[in-house]
């Protein structure tokens, strides 16, 4: 892999590290203070990060897709808001954490909309914030802040849903990837067969359950792979 490929892949930690460096060079003492207040930062997502992709991962293979689309997809209808919020407001950690669970809950079927209900209140009306906010500034203070952030929050979900689709965001994860290998996740393949009616030389059926014959040797093949990846009814392909 080449460097400029390295760096197009990293480029916002590519960026962050050409600035540490010419801080050091120019600014040594601003360098090594700011080292010094982001390495609070790295210990707290190294102890916290682990904890979440674990979570992450218990959600994704244990919480059914059909229940995601029925409670957070685009026809959840005004439940689905509504769960957004609470599933929000009930979380505990950084917003950081919020990242790689709504990624999960986006490929699972959760609508755009819902998605940013999630994170807006995860950012700014936790309960255990409310509490706080009400002690210090008062239970009223807390009520109107509440209440004009919440009808805040849905009118922005509500924009961000018409201007951004779940294809931007596939395609933006897939342009940060520098290759495209499709695998197969066989706990969730029921070997429907759709991939190898659609692609016959990339998959095949092997044990009741599909398979990747070999990875695709050009762009042509990979964008038909992201295709048959779209239309897995149980999203059993990856594109790595």
């Amino acid at each position: 892999m080449s460097v400029l490929k390295v760096f197009k892949k990293n480029m916002m930690l590519s960026v962050v590290v050409l600035l540490y460096a010419a801080l050091f060079v120019f600014r040594t003492d601003m360098a090594i203070l700011s080292l010094k207040n982001s390495s609070y930062y790295i210990i707290e997502m190294l102890q916290i990060i682990p904890v979440v992709f674990i979570l992450t991962s218990l959600i994704e293979a244990w919480v059914p897709k059909k229940v995601i689309m029925n409670n957070l997809g685009e026809k959840s209808g005004i439940k689905g808001p509504i769960i957004s919020l609470f599933l929000g407001s009930v979380s505990a950690g950084p917003i950081y954490a919020a990242f790689p669970i709504c990624k999960m809950l986006l490929k699972k079927g959760a609508s755009i909309a819902n998605i940013v209900v999630i994170l807006s209140a995860w950012a700014v009306i936790k309960i255990p914030m409310l509490a706080n906010e009400a002690k210090f500034l008062g239970p009223k203070f807390m009520a109107v802040r509440w209440i004009l952030t919440t009808v805040s929050i849905f009118i922005m979900a509500y924009v961000i849903s018409t201007i951004v689709k779940k294809e931007d965001i596939q395609d933006a994860a897939a342009n940060n990837k520098d290759e495209d290998a499709v695998s197969i996740k066989r706990q969730y393949c029921t070997g429907c067969g759709i991939c190898v009616k659609l692609l016959p030389n990339l998959f095949q059926l092997k044990d009741g359950r599909a398979a990747v014959k070999r990875q695709p040797l050009d762009s042509k093949e990979a964008d038909v792979a992201k295709v048959v990846w779209e239309k897995c009814p149980t999203k059993a392909i990856t594109m790595n």
